[in-house]
C-alpha cells in the first residue's frame, strides 16, 4: 500500500472529503459496512455532519486490509536469533561520547516523545506526562524531561527542538499543560505537537464497530504512526531545512531516559546506523518484555508471546539468557532514513489486539462488554528496524536508566518510581563521597545534573542542607 491510500486515515492533518449522502451510502456498500448509517435519520444536524465526515476520511482499501489481517490465521512461529549489543563497558565508549557530544553541538539532533496516553491504568484522567513524580517536589513527567532537554541544550550552547505526540483525546490538555507551565522555561518555538493519527476498530464478523449512533470506534493508530505524523506535518522538511541529522526517541513514562545521551548518538553515527535501540537485560526469563533479536534474519523487537518456553529459558554458554536484550522503547532515527522509507510508499505492519470495546446495541443503547468483543489495530516504531540498513543495539544499566511509570500499584507504580528515583540520588550522593539518607525523600533536578559523573563534579564543596519535606538539589 502506497503512502498515499493511508494518510487520510493515518494523520489527523487531512482535508475532509466530500460529505454528499449518496456518495456515503455508495462507499459503505462497496465497504459492506451499512450498518454505520442506522441511526442517521435520528441524529442531529451536527451529527450528521460529523458523521458523513468521519466516513469520508476512511479509506476502503486500508478497511479491507484491516479486515482481512484481523480476521487472518496467526502465522507460523518464525526463526528467532539474538542480536549484537554493545555491552555497557565498552572500549569506544570515550570515543563515541565525544562524537554524540560533537552532533549535539553541531546543532544535529532533535528529540521526539510519545505522549498519547492518558492515566487510566494510575486511576488519574489526565494525559501521563502531566503524572507527577517527583519525591520532593512531585514534579511531573512532562517537567523532568523538559529539564533534561533544557540543561543539555545548556551544556553544548545548542537549541533541540521537541517534538511531542500527542492523541486527539490528549491534545488540549496536553497543550494547555505547557501554556500553564510556560513552556517549563524552555522556548515555545522549539516544543512542537503533533497529533497521532486513528485507526477504526472491527468485530470478529469485521464490521466498524459504532460506539455511538453518530460515531465510530476509533483508537490511536500505536507510536509507530509516529513516522507518519513527522511526515504529514511536514516536521521532516523543517528537520531537514534546520541541518537536523538526528532524533532521539522515547516514550513519555520512562522517568529516568537519558534524553539526547551522547555516548548513544555517537555509537549510532559511528557505526553509520539507520535506526538504533537502548536494551536492558532482562530480569529473569519470564519477565513480560519484549526483546530484540532477529525475526527471520530481520532485526525487530521479539513480543513476549512470541517466544515459546524453550526460547525465553534459553541461555548461553555463560549462563546469561539467550534472548535477554530487553526494549526500552528509546531509538536513534536518522532523518534521511524516515525520509527514504516513507518516499518509497513506507508501510509498518498493523498489529491486531483483542478488546473490550464499547458498542451500541440493535437498540442504540451504549454497551461496555464484560468480554472481549472487537479488534484494536496498531503500529508499532519497533518494526522500523527491519528496514535499516545498519542498526546498533547497546546495552545501558536499567537501574540508571530505564524506569517506567505504568501501574497503580505494585511494579512499576508512582510508590516504586519514586523509591528508585530516591535509590538512584542516594547512589549519587555516596559517589559524591557524601553519605546516604536512606527512603528520605531525595531529588537532583536533571538543571543540576543529568548523570552521576555530572552530579560528582557539581556537588564538590556545595553545602547541603536537608529540609522537612527532604533534600531537593537544583
Amino acid at each position: 500500500m502506497k503512502i498515499t491510500e493511508m494518510e487520510s486515515i493515518l494523520c489527523p492533518c487531512q482535508q475532509a472529503a466530500t460529505t454528499s449522502l449518496p456518495m456515503i451510502k455508495d462507499k459503505l456498500s462497496l465497504m459492506k459496512q451499512e450498518h454505520v448509517l442506522k441511526y442517521y435519520d435520528k441524529l442531529s444536524l451536527q451529527q450528521m455532519e460529523d458523521l458523513l465526515s468521519q466516513i469520508s476520511s476512511i479509506n476502503i482499501s486500508l478497511v479491507n486490509e484491516l479486515i482481512d489481517m484481523g480476521m487472518a490465521n496467526r502465522e507460523p512461529h518464525p526463526r528467532l536469533e539474538p542480536p549484537h549489543v554493545i555491552p555497557i563497558k565498552d572500549e569506544r565508549h570515550q570515543e563515541a561520547k565525544e562524537k554524540g557530544e560533537k552532533a549535539l553541538r553541531d546543532g544535529k539532533v532533535a528529540c521526539f516523545v510519545v505522549a498519547g496516553g492518558q492515566s487510566t491504568r494510575l486511576g488519574y484522567n489526565l494525559p501521563k506526562g502531566t503524572f507527577g513524580v517527583g519525591p520532593v517536589t512531585n514534579k511531573s513527567l512532562f517537567q523532568y524531561h523538559a529539564e533534561k532537554i533544557a540543561a543539555i541544550s545548556r551544556k553544548y550552547n545548542t537549541q533541540i527542538p521537541w517534538y511531542i505526540m500527542v492523541s486527539r483525546e490528549n491534545n488540549k490538555q496536553t497543550r494547555d499543560f505547557f501554556q500553564e507551565h510556560r513552556f517549563f522555561q524552555l522556548q515555545a518555538s522549539d516544543v512542537i505537537f503533533l497529533e497521532q493519527g486513528m485507526l477504526p476498530a472491527i468485530d470478529f464478523n469485521g464490521k466498524l464497530i459504532m460506539n455511538s449512533p453518530a460515531n465510530i470506534a476509533m483508537s490511536p493508530n500505536g507510536h509507530g504512526g509516529s513516522l507518519l505524523c513527522l511526515k504529514e506535518n511536514g516536521a521532516l522538511d523543517t528537520l531537514k531545512k534546520q541541518g537536523i541529522e538526528e532524533i532521539f526517541y522515547f516514550q513519555v513514562d520512562n522517568a529516568l531516559v537519558r534524553i539526547a545521551d551522547p555516548i548513544f548518538i555517537g555509537y549510532h553515527q559511528l557505526e553509520r546506523s539507520q535506526m538504533s535501540t537502548k536494551v536492558v537485560p532482562k530480569i529473569h526469563p519470564d519477565e513480560r518484555v519484549g526483546v530484540l533479536g532477529y525475526i527471520n534474519d530481520k532485526l525487530g523487537v521479539i513480543e513476549y508471546t512470541e517466544l515459546n518456553d524453550e526460547e525465553r529459558h534459553a541461555v548461553n554458554p555463560d549462563g546469561s539468557l539467550k534472548f535477554m536484550a530487553g526494549n526500552t522503547a528509546i531509538h536513534m532515527l536518522n532523518v534521511e532514513f524516515i525520509n527514504q522509507l516513507i518516499s518509497n510508499g513506507f508501510h509498518l505492519p498493523y498489529h491486531a489486539a483483542r478488546k473490550k470495546i464499547p458498542y451500541i446495541d440493535e437498540n442504540g443503547k451504549m454497551v461496555k462488554p464484560q468480554e472481549i468483543n472487537g479488534i484494536k489495530f496498531e503500529t508499532f516504531i519497533f518494526d522500523a528496524l527491519k528496514y535499516a540498513g545498519h542498526s546498533v543495539v547497546m546495552e545501558v544499566d536499567r537501574q540508571e536508566e530505564f524506569l517506567p511509570l505504568k501501574n497503580m500499584s505494585g511494579q512499576n507504580s508512582p510508590e516504586t518510581v519514586r523509591h528508585d528515583l530516591i535509590r538512584l540520588y542516594n547512589s549519587w550522593l555516596k559517589a559524591a563521597g557524601g553519605f546516604e539518607i536512606g527512603d528520605y525523600p531525595v531529588e537532583v533536578s536533571p538543571l543540576f545534573a543529568a548523570d552521576k559523573e555530572e552530579f560528582v563534579e557539581r556537588i564538590a564543596g556545595r553545602k547541603i542542607r536537608i529540609q522537612h519535606e527532604g533534600l531537593y538539589i537544583e
